[in-house]
């Protein structure tokens, strides 16, 4: 399976997509109008090993509701980012059972590997 959940407003992820491209038979998942599922979130988990690398402490709510300042669980993470789609780190792509989570140049280009062996 070769999926992305992306956000289609961010710039970032905008860039990432059209570097990635051709994008034949993988699926785009816009996070924003088509929400995360939690069955969706424990597949991610199950492939990082952690909620926790999934979560995005960029997040402008992550501030603003003072999270940076409370010691947060597994589950807290989980339970935010079902809550609030701006708390996944993307993009997060699934190719054939690995998963390539964020965007800094050695990830994208691991994931470009990956999409186009």
């Amino acid at each position: 399976m070769k999926k992305i959940y992306h956000l289609g407003t961010c710039s970032t992820c905008q860039r990432i997509l059209k570097e990635l491209e051709p994008l034949d038979g993988v699926q785009l998942q816009e996070i924003k109008t088509e929400h995360i599922t939690e069955e969706q979130l424990e597949e991610m988990k199950a492939l990082s090993g952690s909620f926790e690398s999934l979560f995005s402490k960029r997040a402008m709510l992550f501030r603003q509701r003072g999270l940076h300042e409370k010691q947060l669980s597994e589950s807290d993470y989980k339970a935010l980012i079902l809550e609030q789609y701006t708390f996944l780190k993307r993009p997060v792509i699934l190719v054939d059972g690995q998963i390539f989570i964020g965007n800094s140049k050695k990830t994208v280009q691991a994931a470009k590997e990956a999409l186009h062996p």
